[in-house]
């Protein structure tokens, strides 16, 4: 999948699944403009990109205000004539529980993933119209955007945000012919390594470079380097014509998920008393609730 001529701003590209999505639009011939809140991670994988042939500028910034949305679209107009592609990828946690998540926790989480994505988009969409021939804009999800997490609130609630945000916007500019997906990635990084259950997984993986067979297959858990192809694809001619998708990649697996669904509708004539819905509830729609969490998948 070749991307010569095609320029791409990643988002939190300074490090983990960030900087290999960078690496890999350039080693596959993209420009690359590289954003991180760390400005000497950002101009890490600048020149990592530069060593190894590839084009990039470093515009570091945190996302969220417009001001940083702007910048990245003009950098890559003013350093590489255009854009082509935008990854919003940049992101932050603040576990906690409900009942211990104050306002600062909730807030930035929410201003970084789910405003900073809308921001980059914007602001990508607007230049992409302008020059008329399509674009890519990719946003980052979660297994957590689509299942829920016990201690993410506010990380669950903005990933469920993006997946929502990428489906509207694939209808909106699908005349402009700008393709609009969100990537649900499972890949061991450093957000991972506060998962209890992968944290071991982790630090063997920094130190060996390996990832056991098991956690690939049964896990899902590969490198960033695993999601990174999904993101080149995303960003290429092959996938002109796939929009509004929320695609899953990590380890061995590849996941398309279910747009949200009916499962069944009960009608009655002049409406519903709380005693007559406990009875259709129970006579025809509890065997079909979902259980809830990761494994509803």
């Amino acid at each position: 999948m070749r991307l010569g001529g095609r320029v791409a701003i990643v988002t939190g590209a300074g490090r983990s699944l960030g900087r290999a999505y960078a690496r890999a639009l350039a080693a596959a011939g993209a420009a690359v403009v590289v954003n991180d809140l760390d400005a000497d991670a950002a101009e890490g994988t600048v020149a990592e990109i530069a060593d190894a042939g590839g084009r990039a500028v470093a515009v570091p910034g945190a996302v969220g205000p417009a001001a940083t949305a702007d910048a990245l679209v003009d950098a890559a107009v003013q350093s590489f004539g255009r854009l082509d592609v935008m990854v919003a990828n940049a992101g932050v946690l603040r576990d906690r529980v409900l009942w211990k998540m104050s306002d600062e926790d909730f807030d930035l989480v929410i201003d970084t993933h789910l405003r900073g994505s809308f921001t980059c988009g914007r602001a990508a969409a607007v230049r992409m119209r302008e020059q008329g021939d399509g674009g890519r804009i990719v946003l980052i999800g979660s297994p957590a955007g689509q299942f829920g997490s016990f201690g993410q609130t506010n990380y669950a609630a903005a990933k469920a945000g993006l997946v929502a945000m990428a489906r509207t916007w694939s209808l909106e500019l699908a005349r402009a012919g700008i393709a609009v997906n969100a990537v649900i990635p499972t890949a061991l990084s450093p957000m991972t390594a506060t998962i209890p259950a992968y944290t071991q997984v982790y630090e063997d993986f920094v130190a060996t470079g390996s990832i056991p067979a098991e956690y690939r297959r049964e896990h899902a858990l590969g490198t960033p380097e695993d999601v990174a192809s999904l993101i080149v694809w995303l960003a290429s001619e092959a996938s002109a014509s796939v929009t509004g998708q929320a695609i899953g990649i990590g380890g061995d697996r590849l996941t398309l998920y279910a747009h949200p669904a009916v499962l069944r509708t009960v009608d009655r004539e002049g409406g519903w008393s709380a005693e007559e819905i406990d009875a259709a509830w129970r006579g025809e729609l509890s065997h079909l609730a979902q259980v809830s969490g990761p494994e509803a998948g």
